[in-house]
């Protein structure tokens, strides 16, 4: 069965219309689709060859345009070619307008000149990269966030994606024996992530990644009693710090495990309370 094609159009670089969608799509797991995404449509000529394509292909459409002239347009154009037509962000624009009793812009935010947001993430990213598994460990102390947990337990990726947000991250890898580094003890209690997982689906995921890298499945990496001494070993340390939040990451997407770790900072960061942790 042929794929339902999808498609994408956006004013800007496409990036908010496509993720809300994939994150939709997540819900249909057993349903082809293809996703098509046409970025910088930002005439009533590119709306129109858009449309026409849609029609041909059978395409639902997704998109997001700030000028309100060209949403009533595109709205116009799937209603006389028959074509499913969604606005992701237009009818937020205008409630959020009628909240604040202000007019928005109604400017693509590629046209936007780069604002102190971006330089910040830019920053973070770069952050990320240098303070990634342990490297530099002088840098948690400049960290809004450290991350620390045993191996396989999503830090870079965390990292990665928290750092997208405007947070500099750093991340601690836990190693069965080896004690962190003294600057781990030392960042502020409220500002560490301690990540952990369950035992059988962390043996699962390294015997994968042994596979991967063409090694033994019988090194001590993939071995149950080895895997489990280190998660006694990190948990442990996490006892030593009664305030880091502990987040199980076990069968939970990257965003959703951010998302749950950014609600805590942000509590946190507000409140000014430290509450003992719990497991989430």
């Amino acid at each position: 069965m042929e794929p339902k094609p999808i498609f994408v159009v956006s004013d800007s670089t496409g990036e908010t219309a496509e993720r809300v969608v994939r994150a939709a799509l997540l819900q249909f797991p057993d349903h082809r689709v293809r996703v098509r995404l046409f970025t910088r449509v930002r005439d009533e000529a590119g709306i129109l060859e858009v449309m026409d394509r849609a029609a041909d292909q059978a395409a639902m459409v997704v998109f997001t345009l700030v000028r309100p002239e060209l949403r009533d347009f595109m709205f116009e154009a799937g209603r006389e070619r028959r074509v499913e037509t969604v606005d992701v962000i237009g009818s937020l624009i205008h409630k959020v307008g009628n909240f604040l009793e202000a007019q928005p812009l109604n400017i693509p935010t590629a046209q936007m000149s780069l604002s102190e947001e971006y330089f910040r993430r830019v920053e973070a990213i770069e952050f990320a990269v240098k303070s990634d598994d342990g490297k530099e460990p002088r840098n948690l102390r400049k960290a809004d966030l450290v991350l620390t947990g045993v191996s396989r337990t999503s830090k870079t990726p965390l990292s990665t994606y928290l750092a997208g947000r405007g947070l500099k991250v750093a991340n601690v890898p836990l190693v069965l024996g080896v004690e962190p580094p003294q600057e781990l003890h030392e960042v502020p209690e409220h500002k560490v992530v301690a990540l952990t997982i369950d035992l059988d689906l962390l043996l699962e995921i390294r015997k994968q990644r042994l596979t991967q890298l063409g090694m033994p499945g019988d090194a001590n990496y993939g071995l149950r009693d080895h895997v489990k001494a280190e998660l006694e070993f990190a948990h442990a340390i996490f006892k030593k710090h009664p305030s880091w939040i502990i987040v199980n990451v076990s069968n939970r997407a990257i965003e959703e495990t951010a998302t749950i770790i950014l609600e805590s900072y942000k509590e946190r960061e507000e409140n000014r309370s430290w509450l003992p942790p719990r497991v989430l």
